[in-house]
């Protein structure tokens, strides 16, 4: 099945649902990835300079938790522009240790602009990307011998509930051996009212990344969405640690879709469930890893403790 196909199967299936939903993994094409570079930009989006303190600063203290002994991979799970990461690479590559960057994500142009950034700030980086769904890529990736340290950072594994983080972790698994690493984000719980202008900001830059979704239906699917007749809600639950953010409905009304032939009913202020984003406490960092066959290796934080990059092995 091609990414197209399977792109019209999921959007079938989750605007036929009782309850509308639309997976956030389909935020990131190349419009939306550039809109996501903006989210990050934002003031308010703690997630982005909390993590890049912590690979600036803390960068030379992941390394020396590694054991690696000769050359080794570092695979990027939806890498972006790299812009933190290459906190980490400097570091790598100032102590003239020898690796392969492989960054890995579903935007060409995200890949290309990333590639260059590389090239031109690390002449010495040994990059071989990857542009692709990182669940297929992993299929790729299972077979080769090479120690590695994979990185799945932003936060993003608060994207998904809690069975598919289970199957998230089992992929990463498949492509481990014992020996390797795991360095993975999450964001922390927190005030309340911080979480919720991360995810709701003035601006209207998260609502326009939301939208992006309709848009890229319109685009690839030959929808028909009237985005003006679309608003944008988000909200954080403190108790479970979770931000919901939705497409709202501003009026009754039909939408075709011409790669399914299918239409779609919308009634006034009904909603389409876009993301999930979950905030997490240490010890529940800890119990998912041990559930899922990994051992905590240590946790790296950033100076507020709003965020934390962890570093997990077999």
């Amino acid at each position: 099945m091609t990414d197209l196909e399977t792109f019209a199967k999921d959007v079938h299936k989750g605007l036929s649902a009782p309850r509308k939903h639309i997976s956030s993994k389909y935020f990131y094409d190349d419009t939306g990835s550039g809109i996501f570079q903006d989210i990050m930009k934002m003031p308010e989006y703690y997630p982005t300079p909390c993590e890049f303190e912590i690979l600036s600063l803390q960068g030379e203290n992941i390394i020396r938790k590694l054991d690696f002994n000769g050359p080794f991979q570092v695979i990027e799970f939806g890498a972006g522009d790299g812009v933190k990461t290459r906190q980490l690479l400097k570091k790598l590559v100032d102590q003239r240790i020898e690796f392969t960057y492989v960054p890995i994500d579903i935007s060409s142009k995200a890949i290309d602009e990333l590639t260059a950034n590389m090239r031109a700030h690390l002449p010495g980086l040994k990059i071989s990307p990857m542009i692709g769904n990182y669940f297929s890529m992993m299929e790729e990736l299972a077979g080769s011998p090479a120690p590695r340290l994979l990185l799945f950072l932003g936060g993003n594994i608060g994207n998904y509930e809690a069975h598919e983080v289970t199957g998230l972790l089992t992929d990463f698994r498949k492509c481990m051996n014992p020996g390797d690493y795991l360095l993975t984000g999450f964001d922390l719980q927190k005030n309340p009212a911080t979480i919720r202008c991360a995810y709701d900001d003035p601006r209207g830059i998260t609502k326009a990344f939301n939208i992006n979704l309709l848009h890229r239906i319109n685009r690839e699917l030959g929808g028909n969405f009237k985005t003006n007749q679309f608003d944008f809600y988000s909200h954080y639950n403190p108790v479970n640690g979770e931000v919901r953010s939705y497409l709202v409905s501003l009026v009754p009304q039909r939408v075709h879709v011409q790669y399914t032939d299918k239409c779609y009913d919308f009634d006034r202020n009904e909603v389409i469930w876009t993301e999930l984003s979950r905030k997490y406490t240490l010890g529940e960092i800890e119990e998912i890893a041990s559930a899922n066959g990994f051992r905590v290796v240590e946790h790296f934080l950033d100076c507020k403790a709003y965020f934390t990059d962890s570093l997990w092995t077999l």
